[in-house]
């Protein structure tokens, strides 16, 4: 019975809850932020140590001019204010994907926080910021191309944002869709899925729990028998 060292979720349905419940998909993220809280602390508590989110993806940038502004406002202030908290209970933060596309104001935060954090040890927190694997895999085969590597999974794996991030042994994806939205589509070749019917600010400790437990009796062959 293995427990997941590499945990990774999509957080999907915050607007969809928010326009459901409140009437506002800001609101649905403000509601997200509380449950990426919880889930960080379960997290630790059970023993994980990778923690991946996709928090914004390389096509949110199409979403309506005032979201995105909330959802960098709702970065930047996770940033400012929960700092002091990731450092204070052991958590390391790394970020995978291209930020220059933020507010040099949200660059400055993410690598003072990761600096913050950069001894931590407990768990590593991963942050998908402007994110999309398709990109990603592109710009690992052009390392390759300018570097001169020879061509390899080896090779390709060096070049990826996850170089020195074990590939996750478990995928969950909230909010009823059953799809990757080119989320690490290198990296989860052999991890275990769960799609959940929940939207993500109603996923809770007891939700996570129960797909770990499950995760712990599969018997995973990578191909063998």
């Amino acid at each position: 019975m293995n427990s997941p060292k590499h945990v990774a979720i999509i957080m999907d349905g915050n607007g969809r809850w928010g326009i459901k419940n409140k009437k506002s998909r800001n609101l649905g993220h403000k509601s997200g932020l509380k449950t990426v809280e919880k889930i960080i602390k379960s997290s630790i508590k059970n023993n994980i140590k990778y923690l991946t989110l996709f928090a914004f993806s390389t096509e949110n940038w199409k979403r309506p001019k005032l979201e995105i502004q909330f959802l960098l406002n709702l970065l930047d202030f996770f940033l400012k204010e929960k700092i002091e908290k990731l450092y204070s209970n052991g958590i390391k933060l790394k970020i995978i994907g291209d930020t220059n596309k933020f507010p040099k104001k949200i660059q400055k935060n993410l690598n003072s926080a990761k600096l913050i954090t950069d001894k931590n040890k407990k768990l590593n927190l991963i942050l998908a910021l402007n994110y999309g694997s398709k990109t990603e895999i592109v710009n690992a085969i052009k390392l390759i191309k300018k570097n001169k590597m020879k061509v390899n999974e080896s090779s390709v794996e060096k070049c990826l944002f996850t170089k020195e991030i074990p590939n996750p042994d478990l995928l969950i994806r909230t909010g009823n869709t059953n799809r990757l939205s080119n989320f690490l589509l290198w990296q989860l070749s052999y991890s275990e899925i769960f799609f959940v019917k929940k939207m993500w600010p109603d996923f809770n400790e007891k939700d996570y729990k129960k797909i770990l437990d499950k995760f712990k009796k599969i018997k995973r062959n990578f191909g063998n028998i």
